[in-house]
């Protein structure tokens, strides 16, 4: 689901996190999926985060995303 979440468009994932509950329930989606993918720290880090920050680090990730194309500290 990370890398299908990472094909989508990037207008598509920007509306996505923009969405205030769309944005914790992707957040939680895209983060464990990577942490299934590929299980370091790095993707733990982030799961920990997002589980209990998820809405504020959402918000977050659209500005990480627009710079980097990614969402920090989620590495598929």
């Amino acid at each position: 689901m990370a890398k299908k979440f990472q094909e989508l468009p990037l207008i598509v994932k920007i509306i996505l996190l923009l969405i205030p509950g769309v944005n914790w329930v992707t957040e939680i989606v895209v983060r464990v999926c990577a942490l299934i993918e590929k299980p370091n720290t790095y993707n733990i880090i982030g799961a920990i985060i997002s589980l209990v920050f998820g809405i504020i680090i959402g918000w977050v990730d659209v500005v990480w995303l627009i710079l980097t194309g990614h969402l920090c500290l989620a590495k598929a």
